[in-house]
């Protein structure tokens, strides 16, 4: 029995069958792409042979990938190795880490594990847990804001999946997406029809009339009832709510499609025009309609702000993730610690790495956050407060090459060790508020025995530098995620 779609196609959805949506195979977008993937074959197989080939078919996400899987009933060994276990300030040295059925079967001393297995010689390298992103956009990292915004949502998605790739290539196996339609995206990565990471989906970012989130450009006011949804909602990007009662159907929407956690903007952003940073964004009792809904069904609501105001309503409602939050006050920050939340936060610099801004109202809220940053890491950490890696990089192409210098960067407000288990141990953490609502079930971003197989192997010495895990094409030499190795440069 197929899976219908569109009300006209029935998709063959039994095992081994091609998983493919043919309303979005006329598209003409698809057939140039398919074009251009044609006549780049021609061309590669003549300068570099069929290796070459399949690499670009692995990075675009659309056609066979190089996977190797365990072999049935017989496990796999990672020897000679030193790892971080995604926790302690330490590389365990000594051992060898068991994999059997997608997750770590034991870790066991040298030399005394299973024989009857395949064993991966790590070469005296380093070994982390798999990358966590919690604040990533896997639709729309890698699109303009005038594609994301404008364009045929076919071309969104086909970017979507060729960078879903490269982001497993970098070294993230999992990513906690805080906004977009993403529902297809993350199926069509469980089901293998493409390379990717796990996702944690939050569909649709939940927004106020004017709040950061609703990107409606000023000639489309004043909305009337009769009014149809805007491209944003169409699509799945963003859901505009007024009212407990509008935000209750959108949040339920977006748990009835999937969602492992719901997004909602509490206070003003950078990316649109018209919500000045200093705004608080949607009334308590519409955050707690949120937060109540989320609840029923066994998880909890994120919440983008940068503004102290806006964080202690959230948090008051009951939000147990802070997204951004750079401007948070001393006293914000204390409350973030008493109540126990998160803090989902960036590098934010107004670097090389920062998001693309063309207009000076957005120049001039990126500079804002960026000069408190460096206090928000700095007395963050010295309250105490769980702290949680992400990047936000956001409609701008190219830059997602960039994610793991992200992660590195940040040794300079911390340890090695300490930036390592923001993105590893601390991540998984905080994945695991979506309790049953979670996607995947087992333990992610730690090496220890029962954790989901998501293992790393790198050139480099996290004891006295992250700056290899920014240059992943060079540096990481094997990547496995439930066991199944997607990458191995190990000779």
């Amino acid at each position: 029995m197929g899976l219908e779609c569109c009300q006209h196609h029935q998709i063959d959805d039994s095992p081994g069958a091609d998983f493919i949506n043919p309303c979005l195979c006329g598209s003409p977008r698809t057939h140039a792409a398919f074009a251009r993937i044609e006549a780049d074959i021609s061309r590669r197989e003549m300068l570099g042979g069929t290796a070459a080939v399949l690499g670009m078919f692995a990075g675009f996400g659309l056609a066979p990938h190089y996977a190797r899987a365990q072999t049935p009933g017989r496990p796999t060994v990672l020897t000679n190795l030193r790892f971080f276990d995604g926790n302690n300030p330490m590389m365990h040295a000594g051992r060898e880490i068991v994999v059997e059925g997608g997750r770590i079967a034991a870790i066991v001393n040298a030399g005394t594990g299973p024989q009857d297995a395949t064993r991966i010689d790590c070469g005296g390298r380093a070994v982390t847990p798999g990358l966590i992103d919690c604040h990533w956009h896997a639709t729309l990292v890698s699109v303009s804001q005038v594609a994301a915004l404008t364009q045929d949502i076919a071309l969104v998605h086909l970017v979507a999946g060729q960078e879903a790739g490269a982001t497993l290539m970098r070294g993230f196996t999992t990513i906690r997406d805080t906004g977009g339609p993403v529902f297809g995206l993350k199926m069509a990565v469980d089901r293998e029809v493409l390379p990717g990471p796990r996702i944690f989906p939050s569909g649709a970012m939940i927004t106020q009339t004017s709040g950061h989130g609703d990107f409606r450009f000023l000639n489309t006011l004043p909305r009337m009832d009769s009014d149809p949804a805007d491209y944003t909602e169409r699509t799945g990007v963003a859901a505009i709510a007024d009212g407990e009662a509008e935000v209750l159907r959108r949040t339920r929407e977006q748990l009835m499609k999937g969602a492992s956690q719901i997004k909602i903007m509490a206070g003003g952003g950078v990316t649109s025009l018209y919500d000045p940073l200093d705004t608080a964004q949607f009334l308590e009792e519409e955050m707690r309609a949120a937060v109540r809904a989320a609840a029923d069904w066994g998880t909890y609501v994120c919440s983008h702000v940068y503004n102290s105001d806006g964080i202690q309503r959230a948090l008051r409602a009951g939000v147990k993730s802070i997204e951004h939050g750079h401007l948070a006050d001393p006293a914000t920050i204390r409350m973030m610690r008493e109540e126990g939340a998160w803090w989902s936060i960036q590098p934010f610099l107004n670097d090389e790495d920062s998001n693309p801004r063309r207009d000076p109202i957005q120049r001039a809220k990126a500079e804002q956050v960026a000069r408190g940053t460096v206090r928000a890491f700095e007395q963050g950490r010295a309250q105490g407060v769980k702290m949680a890696f992400g990047t936000d990089i956001l409609m701008n192409p190219g830059s997602s090459r960039n994610q793991g210098r992200h992660l590195a960067k940040l040794t300079r407000f911390m340890s090695s060790y300490d930036v390592l288990r923001m993105a590893t141990g601390a991540a998984g953490e905080l994945l695991s508020l979506s309790g049953e609502r979670a996607p995947y079930q087992g333990k992610l971003g730690v090496i220890e025995q029962g954790a989901l197989a998501d293992i790393l192997v790198w050139d480099g010495d996290p004891t006295t530098s992250l700056d290899f895990i920014g240059d992943p094409d060079a540096n990481l030499k094997l990547v496995m995620k439930g066991g199944r190795v997607y990458k191995e440069a190990l000779a």
